[in-house]
This record gives C-alpha cells, structure tokens and sequence, in this order.
C-alpha cells in the first residue's frame, strides 16, 4: 500500500474533523537569562568561560588556557589564529579526525537548557562532532529564554542549510548503564560568552 492510498482511507473513515486547537504558547521566561544559561550549561556538563569585547580579539590565548594539552585546533572563524586545520579547507570531513579542539560559533543560547544554536557555516560541519573538544563563542546579547524564542530567531546559512542544537558534552548510559562521555561527539564543551 502507498501513502496515498494509506491516506485515501484515513480520509474515508474520519467521521468528524476538527480545527486546529491555538497553539499559542508562552515560554518560560527568567530574570536573567544568562544565569540561567551558565547554570543549565553547567548542569549538562558544559564550562563557560566570559569573556569582555575587548578581551574578545585573543581568543586564541583564553582557548589555549582551557585546553593546555591540545596540540591541533580546528575552525574557520576568522579570529582564531590557532586553527592548524580548517573546515572549509579540507578535502573530505576524515581529515577532520584526530582534532583535540574544534572551535565555532554559536548564534542563539537557550537559557531553558543550556543549548545552543550553530548553524552550519562551514564546508565539513564534521568538526561540530569528531573534535574531542568543542569551544562556542557566543555573544551573550543572543541569549534567549527558551526554545520557543529560540526557533523564531533561527536562520539557516543560504549555502547550507543545516544547524543543530548543541547542549554540553556528548554522553550515554545506554552501556551497562555506566555514563560515557564523548561517545557521539565531544567529550567536553566550552561555551565562550563574549559580554
């Protein structure tokens, strides 16, 4: 049976139909969404780091702080001068592997959850999740109280056309129920807030 066929009966048997209900929701809201923010990264798992505008020209220096022992830095964000491997630069995505540190940037934090938006701005968006650690600059005006506000804020790069949510370190207990972390993706997650 196809789907339109699935659907002809479906139609078929519908005795009555109703209208939409309203899905007007208000979200909930907080004080201060970046308290929030930091509290729910923390609470997942993720570190945030502030980090003033005009300390905000040497990230390399505050990310190389947090990340004593990486020895390869991933990004293609202008800024960060670090980077031995670029994402848009790679040949394929596999080129990606053995990055300690990948390093992008987050446009909306949901202080609802400690997520945050990334839209794909980069050729292999594979750093987003192979890289053992994973750093987010974010401006911290671009936090929002939850996600309904979130999605109205979400745009997609033209050329892509790809984003994920990203809420601290990559974790499963689906194992014998003990707690692995960076199984899926990284192991750790700094979120640079630039205040």
């Amino acid at each position: 049976m196809n789907k339109e066929d699935l659907f002809k009966k479906l139609r078929a048997n519908t005795r009555e139909q109703y209208d939409m209900p309203d899905m007007h929701i208000d979200g909930i809201q907080y004080p201060d969404t970046f308290k929030q923010f930091v509290k729910m990264t923390e609470k997942v798992g993720g570190n945030v780091v502030e980090v003033k505008r005009e300390e905000a020209d040497d990230l390399d220096a505050v990310i190389k702080k947090q990340y004593p022992e990486a020895k390869t830095f991933a990004s293609n964000l202008p800024y960060i001068h670090i980077a031995q491997k670029n994402p848009d630069t790679v040949a394929e995505a596999k080129e990606l592997d053995g990055t300690d540190v990948g390093i992008v940037e987050g446009k909306i934090g949901v202080a609802e959850n400690g997520c945050v938006w990334i839209p794909q701005t980069m050729k292999e968006k594979a750093v987003c999740f192979i890289s053992e650690y994973l750093v987010i600059v974010l401006d911290k005006n671009n936090i929002v109280n939850n996600m309904h506000e979130a999605y109205k804020r979400i745009e997609f790069d033209p050329e892509y056309q790809f984003g994920t949510f990203i809420s601290g370190p990559s974790k499963t207990a689906d194992i014998e129920q003990a707690l692995v972390m960076g199984a899926q993706a990284a192991r750790g997650v700094t979120v640079i807030i630039v205040e």
